[in-house]
């Protein structure tokens, strides 16, 4: 019986040898995955001031498309006015008024940000309609905003993008464009550059 207890212990210690170095390099995998997975969270940026460029007061430019997805080339422009003021860090109100040729606008943008997501949602009011568009969501990356949304115009659904730039000038450049494809193409159909009124710090909070 001793001799048998001596050839099992021996082949325990034989398997143990043979199989420790894989499950040693898997625990080591594990390890380092985990340590890249921790970095690459920390490293998430944090993107709750990225707007913090637009509080104050301006004047604004502007470009508008008549009858998007139409194949219309005619372009109006006209002048308007806002304020945008911090409500608390990562939340901003932007009031705006402009001198439409086809009747003067009135609205609103509220902006969002969500520190778990680190994205931002962008939601439009118009005065007339009095309701809060499907916002627009997305982040920046390397001073360039990016905003997605779904809608339908004309009875047809489509995708709406927003790109913010210039962020950090006195003149930052706004775009919105409409897809009816997918996304495969788009249509530029309202440009905005503002310029700075005067540094107004009272509405920081």
């Amino acid at each position: 019986m001793n001799a048998l207890k001596r050839i099992r212990a021996c082949l325990m210690v034989c398997t143990l040898a043979v199989l420790w170095p894989p499950f040693q390099t898997l625990a080591q995998q594990n390890s380092q995955a985990s340590a890249t997975n921790v970095q690459q969270t920390a490293a998430e940026r944090d993107g709750q001031y990225d707007f913090d460029p637009l509080l104050g007061s301006w004047k604004y430019r502007l470009k508008k498309l008549m009858n998007p997805l139409t194949g219309s080339t005619t372009w109006v422009e006209f002048d308007g006015t806002g304020n945008c003021f911090k409500v608390w860090e990562g939340a901003e109100l932007e009031q705006a008024k402009f001198n439409s040729p086809t009747g003067n606008i009135e609205g609103l943008v509220l902006r969002l940000y969500n520190p778990q997501s680190h994205q931002w949602r962008l939601y439009w009011a118009n005065r007339k309609a009095g309701i809060l568009d499907p916002p627009q969501i997305g982040e920046f990356k390397n001073g360039r905003g990016e905003f997605y949304a779904q809608d339908t115009v004309n009875g047809k659904t489509i995708l709406i993008r927003f790109v913010w730039s210039n962020l950090t000038t006195n003149m930052p450049h706004f775009e919105q464009s409409f897809s009816d494809d997918g996304g495969k193409t788009r249509e530029v159909n309202w440009i905005t550059d503002q310029t700075r009124v005067r540094d107004d710090t009272a509405n920081t909070h």
